[in-house]
């Protein structure tokens, strides 16, 4: 591979723009009564849209075909139809679809329910639906529909975020996700029986009214009259599993003797569950019996697994990729499960792991160098700090075509998981509270100063870079920080933090009020403390932004505001707006925003 980039066979198309428009699939859905009917994404046409797999007959179908693509989607458990969530130009208000599994018309999934944001959903094999939707008037709903019923039913209200946790096998249970307690964060459950919508039992890890832990439903038992629900919790400071039972109010805690953090599934018999075990950036799968509390390894390769399956015959399906191989869906049983015709991403160069001391203690950071580069060889080169979205999530070693682009024109890349991100245990993840923005700045400036002393990098060409949360940290570094910085690209980001707040999504503005422990009136110097507003007459360098105007989750107007203030100053900055919500779905228009910004560090950076 060229440090151009460039594809020795076919010099007009460069590698970096060959790995996006690779046909890529997600891993397969399957209908727990018809397990060869299948539901995957695939970006085939040039846009992520819904496919239906026959895997008896081979057959592939296009299920869903919009401008703007199409991800959110659910096969129903007799594999007889497909539900699918319709949008506005990805605005993600909307209402759920219906679609046969065999092809035809589309229809509205649930009669009488008006457009929402989605908040879960969860379909019974007997034909039960659990709708959950929050929106800015109502707060959080939950409807059921039970068959031969009609109309649906509203069985939970409340103005804070909430959801739906899932159904039990038998479809007489539903398990609600809720923060009736103010902490978005972290999560309760409720289950409720669907007849009449009585309280069956709470679950609530709240310690004595100073500490919040979080719960997350993973799904009731795959077994008719079976009540046991799989829990994530944090009662030990990291992720794990426990099952509990809701109507004996028995909780089985599971011996999983691991770091970091775990998460599981359910095996079709419900006596194993599948692992999936994420720690220090890199994933595996393990199989553990719930009688005997046998840990087994289930093989894959070094790298990420982000996603995986129990299949009836015992066989495992999962999703994986590093940071120099595609992503593939592979089965334990043998072979690749789903491979998209056409042809294949090109591979780009392993990453590394550094860990560097910050002021919250060591941060963990990945990096990728040109091929031919080594450390103390080559020289100090230009470098991108690409900071991830979330805050809740990660960077891990998996395959990423836009930083692959970076690395493919001559730049290392860096990416920090800094504090507020997960997989490094609860206090990692919640520490960034009331100080917002500032923490995580705290921790890639610590990776910057290592990646400078190191030789790596070179200090008057380091650009700050990221998308959503990474946008919004991207132009707060560049205020707080104006003099690490040559350049600045954000996409999608959070520019002034007081409207952002005022237009975004009802569960964002939960998350908000978590983060900074009030609303921009009850606490506006925290406020004030965490917008990139704020430090906009600081910043030195040349700014690109890209964002979607019709973006629910960093909505338009707060980065207008943003870009106001640069153009009065005359600060050099480009702005780049696309008719789609926080990011887009559509292949050649992701290259699009790729090549632009390419163009802007060329032109500015040299």
């Amino acid at each position: 591979m060229s440090s151009s980039g460039e594809n020795s066979s076919s010099a007009a198309v460069p590698e970096w723009e060959m790995r996006f428009r690779a046909p890529r699939v997600s891993l397969p859905e399957w209908a727990e009564g018809a397990p060869e009917r299948s539901l995957f994404v695939s970006n085939a046409t040039g846009t992520y849209e819904l496919y239906a797999w026959d895997r008896a007959s081979g057959a592939q179908r296009q299920v869903t075909d919009r401008a703007n693509g199409t991800t959110d989607g659910m096969l129903s458990p007799d594999g007889e139809s497909i539900w699918w969530f319709d949008d506005s130009d990805g605005d993600e208000f909307g209402v759920w679809m219906r679609q046969p599994f065999a092809g035809g018309e589309d229809v509205v999934a649930v009669e009488g329910l008006e457009a929402s944001y989605p908040a879960g959903l969860a379909l019974g094999a007997d034909g039960t639906v659990a709708v959950g939707r929050s929106t800015d008037e109502e707060g959080s709903t939950v409807h059921v529909v039970r068959k031969g019923e009609g109309a649906p039913r509203e069985l939970y209200r409340h103005r804070e975020s909430a959801g739906v946790g899932g159904l039990s096998h038998d479809a007489s249970l539903l398990a609600v996700e809720h923060t009736e307690h103010g902490d978005a964060m972290h999560s309760s459950l409720r289950v409720l029986r669907v007849a009449d919508g009585s309280v069956v039992a709470e679950l609530d890890d709240t310690r004595d009214g100073t500490e919040e832990l979080g719960l997350e439903a993973l799904g009731f038992a795959p077994v008719d009259g079976d009540s046991r629900l799989l829990v994530g919790h944090q009662r030990r400071g990291r992720w794990e599993p426990m099952i509990w039972d809701p109507v004996t109010g028995v909780e089985t805690e599971l011996a999983i003797d691991l770091p970091g953090d775990v998460s599981a599934d359910w095996y079709p018999d419900g006596r194993a569950l599948i692992i999936g075990h994420s720690f220090e950036a890199r994933g595996e799968l393990w199989r553990y019996e719930i009688e005997g509390g046998v840990l087994e390894r289930v093989q894959t390769p070094p790298g990420s697994v982000s996603g995986a399956t129990a299949r009836p015959d015992g066989s495992v399906e999962y999703m994986w990729s590093s940071a120099a191989e595609p992503p593939v869906v592979r089965s334990t049983g043998g072979g690749v499960v789903l491979d998209p015709p056409g042809a294949k991403a090109p591979r780009s160069v392993p990453v590394e792991t550094v860990w560097v001391d910050g002021p919250g203690g060591r941060v963990h950071a990945l990096v990728q160098r040109p091929e031919g580069h080594t450390a103390g060889n080559g020289g100090p080169l230009p470098t991108i700090f690409e900071v991830h979205g979330g805050p809740t999530w990660h960077d891990s070693d998996s395959f990423v075509a836009g930083p692959a682009a970076w690395v493919d024109h001559g730049f290392a890349v860096v990416r920090v998981n800094y504090r507020g991100s997960t997989g490094y245990g609860r206090a990692w993840t919640d520490a960034l509270k009331h100080r917002v923005g500032l923490i995580e700045l705290e921790d890639i400036a610590a990776v910057r100063e290592w990646a400078v002393s190191s030789g790596l990098a070179d200090p008057e060409r380091i650009v700050l870079s990221g998308g959503s949360w990474g946008g919004y940290l991207t132009l707060l570094g560049l205020g707080v920080q104006p003099d690490a910085w040559a350049l600045g690209l954000a996409a999608v980001p959070v520019a002034d933090y007081v409207s952002a707040y005022e237009d975004e999504m009802e569960a964002l503005k939960a998350m908000d009020r978590t983060l900074l422990g009030g609303t921009p009136e009850e606490v506006p110097e925290r406020f004030a403390a965490s917008s990139p507003l704020t430090y906009v007459d600081a910043v030195k360098a040349p700014v690109y932004i890209s964002a979607g105007v019709n973006d629910p989750r960093c909505p338009i107007r707060q980065i207008d505001n943003y870009v106001d203030r640069l153009r009065e100053r005359g600060a050099v900055h480009e702005v780049y707006r696309y008719d789609a919500g926080h990011g887009s779905l559509v292949v050649e228009e992701r290259i699009k925003q790729v090549r632009l910004e390419i163009d802007f560090v060329r032109r500015h950076l040299g």
